[in-house]
């Protein structure tokens, strides 16, 4: 089911619903990706007995573009607090929230903002308040390249994907990547996301070293459940930023997930859900 929620601005966040059971997780997609790349772990999520509530985070997939260009990490985080409270209003709960990157980010951002904790339990994807910086700049890079030029046609960008991502095999469909994918009066094919959202006035990197503390902050006021899931091969939490973050959150639990790299969900989807549903089975039992 289809659904939409209002963001801290009024502005429009789509979001994609399944489930029927009270006890609700919001899913919140990384930089660059749509509420669709939830779809697998979703129905894993809904079979298992919870509402899994997926949004297009602000600039991204169906959901409105920030009219101010407004995408830093306290923009994401106040549009994450106010669907929380819409979910907790309808459902009678907090959420539990499933952020990756981006979402990671955005969720942190909500809990160290709020007065009152939005989630009643976190799951970070690959993501900590203190990232590997060459790895950042990797996958920005990568945003960047054709942000503006867009592909002639849907199979050009899939071979953009398949040089940055030479890990994952091959797609026997091109159906997902165009959801991430707008044709353009032009006859260009562009990703979906607000371009501003890296090169405009506010952008997710602003005041990224201020962002840091506070996430951090964030992270060792932490009184809910917290995993941490990370990619094996991730480019953007090294080892030694994970043992970082431990030193933040001890209580946290933690898994790597072997053979992944950044976007966890989508390389090793099998192992991420398993984990997943450990983790809320142990924390969360019905």
């Amino acid at each position: 089911m289809s659904r939409t929620f209002e963001g801290a601005e009024g502005n429009r966040l789509v979001a994609s619903e399944i489930g029927t059971a009270e006890r609700c997780i919001l899913l919140l997609h990384g930089g660059g990706q749509t509420r669709h790349a939830w779809s697998r772990t979703a129905r894993r999520l809904a079979e298992a007995g919870w509402r899994a509530i997926a949004v297009d985070q602000r600039g991204h997939g169906d959901s409105a573009w920030s009219e101010h260009g407004a995408y830093a990490a306290a923009d994401y985080g106040a549009d994450a607090a106010a669907v929380a409270r819409r979910i907790a209003q309808e459902h009678g709960g907090r959420p539990v929230v499933i952020g990756a990157s981006l979402g990671g980010l955005a969720a942190l951002t909500a809990l160290a903002e709020a007065a009152e904790a939005p989630f009643s339990g976190l799951v970070l994807v690959d993501v900590v308040p203190r990232m590997d910086p060459a790895g950042v700049a990797h996958v920005q890079g990568f945003m960047r390249a054709n942000a503006k030029e867009g592909f002639a046609s849907v199979e050009e960008a899939a071979q953009a994907v398949a040089a940055y991502l030479p890990h994952r095999p091959k797609p026997a469909s091109l159906d997902g990547l165009k959801k991430n994918l707008r044709h353009h009066p032009d006859g260009r094919w562009r990703w979906h996301w607000d371009p501003r959202f890296l090169d405009g006035p506010r952008t997710i990197n602003t005041d990224w070293q201020a962002a840091e503390d506070r996430l951090e902050a964030a992270v060792r006021a932490l009184t809910v459940p917290i995993l941490l899931v990370r990619g094996g091969s991730s480019e953007l939490v090294p080892p030694e930023a994970a043992r970082a973050f431990f030193h933040l959150a001890p209580e946290a639990d933690y898994v790597d997930v072997e053979e992944a790299r950044h976007m966890v969900a989508g390389d090793r989807n099998d192992v991420f859900c398993d984990a997943i549903l450990a983790f809320l089975a142990r924390r969360f039992p019905a």
